[in-house]
């Protein structure tokens, strides 16, 4: 079954067809088990656990610099381009776009499991097996639009959404139905309902954590609700979340020596997942100084994060344990979910317990408890906490999109190459990534405007 989903991959991802004409071969011996359908699902190396669609936000999103010899040695031409926030129109020069390309590939994939395994009539003692299989897919394939979303659509905003264009919603394996850019609400709308159908199905144990659980489908939801800030939702999941699993990691326990000092897997983890991309090797990537300088002294984040090098301070805190970026799901993000939605209703006592009790864990020695009664100040130290304890984890982009809608916490970026400054300012048109161009061409969908 392993293969089967690098020849599922493959064939999306061949030259000359986008995803919405991909037409994978039937001739391929097909699943037809639940533990077959489960092996496809757990072929991670392939299929949903890696190289998830939030790479070039990252790049995009203004937390690190290279110096010009390290952007001329980048790989592909998008990487240099979402660097400099480049035009559309020489954005990707005739490169598919690997976030767009691989994030369709694996919706086609759960679509291929979800209409297989409605085939499956389990018996009894089957029923939890197959659910995991159904709610898995159904997981997966929200994971991919919500991060397609983040980078190929505009912000969500309640009022513009229902005419915003938003994802084509592959939702089926008949691939030869031609689809066009739903709207932005339908396209949450459609993560949601995939996340709730998941939620109801899927266990609280799974056996690796690979794979999707209920407290997962719970914390992407909070993640999605917290992109359309929906605060009073993207808190009650967050809460729900950490009623099933709210472990911390405590810093001052982690190795003092060695490369990475954050284990993959840990307890922290409640769903593994990696994006990585050449730009972000600790060879090339330059933590901005001025983010460095945001963490005291007693914080242990400032070395369990980051580590010099020749040129200055580099990124090591993956929660993978190594070089690629963890961009799965993690309760300290929870945490910081609940306390966000508690200061912004004005339970100031609640939010900065959450705040505390996170970053206790990340200090040295005696850690003394932040204390505020002034609800914009409260809710500036979480957004600043928030920055700091998230960094390098796909989720500065989307941030940076919602709340540079408010003035107190809006942000401009500028970054300089080679003598010339480059600057993105709050609500630019460069806020949405330009749209595959291969896709633009076969299925006429329409291009964002840069």
């Amino acid at each position: 079954m392993a293969l089967l989903a690098v020849c599922l991959l493959g064939t999306v991802c061949s030259c000359g067809k986008d995803w919405l004409g991909a037409k994978p071969d039937k001739s391929l011996v097909l699943p037809s088990t639940i533990a077959d359908f489960q092996a496809l699902l757990d072929n991670s190396s392939q299929t949903f656990n890696v190289a998830q669609a939030s790479g070039l936000g990252e790049i995009s999103a203004g937390d690190f610099y290279i110096t010009y010899t390290s952007w001329l040695s980048l790989f592909t031409t998008q990487e240099r381009s979402a660097y400099t926030w480049e035009k559309t129109a020489d954005f990707y020069k005739g490169e598919k776009s690997g976030d767009w390309v691989n994030g369709y590939a694996r919706v086609l994939n759960a679509n291929v499991i979800l209409e297989g395994i409605e085939k499956i009539k389990p018996k009894t003692a089957e029923e939890p097996d197959w659910n995991n299989v159904k709610g898995s897919a159904l997981f997966f394939r929200a994971f991919d639009f919500f991060c397609l979303s983040q980078q190929y659509c505009k912000g969500y905003d309640a009022v513009a959404a229902i005419s915003e264009p938003g994802l084509p919603l592959r939702l089926d394996y008949d691939v030869n139905i031609a689809l066009k850019r739903s709207s932005l609400q339908q396209t949450y709308e459609q993560i949601i309902q995939d996340l709730k159908n998941a939620a109801a199905i899927l266990g609280t144990n799974p056996l690796h954590k690979t794979r999707p659980s209920k407290q997962a489908a719970y914390a992407l939801l909070a993640r999605t609700y917290l992109a359309m800030e929906n605060y009073d939702a993207a808190g009650l999941y967050a809460d729900s979340t950490l009623q099933i699993q709210d472990q911390l990691m405590d810093y001052s326990k982690l190795p003092v020596s060695g490369t990475y000092l954050i284990a993959r897997f840990n307890p922290e983890v409640i769903f593994q997942s990696i994006f990585s991309y050449g730009i972000f090797n600790t060879n090339r990537l330059l933590v901005d100084p001025l983010l460095i300088n945001t963490y005291a002294a007693n914080d242990l984040r400032k070395s369990v994060f980051f580590t010099s090098v020749a040129a200055g301070m580099t990124y090591r805190g993956s929660y993978n344990g190594d070089k690629s970026f963890f961009g799965g799901l993690a309760t300290d993000e929870l945490y910081l979910i609940r306390a966000e939605a508690y200061a912004r209703k004005g339970m100031l006592d609640a939010a900065l317990k959450d705040l505390n009790d996170l970053l206790k864990t990340r200090w040295k020695g005696n850690y003394t408890p932040i204390t505020g009664d002034d609800q914009e100040w409260v809710l500036r130290q979480v957004l600043t906490e928030r920055r700091k304890e998230l960094v390098f984890r796909g989720l500065r982009w989307t941030d940076l999109r919602r709340l540079n809608k408010d003035y107190r916490f809006s942000v401009n970026l500028n970054r300089t190459l080679n003598g010339q400054t480059y600057l993105l300012m709050p609500g630019d048109k460069r806020y949405v990534l330009p749209i595959d161009e291969s896709e633009i061409a076969l299925s006429g969908i329409a291009q964002n405007e840069r």
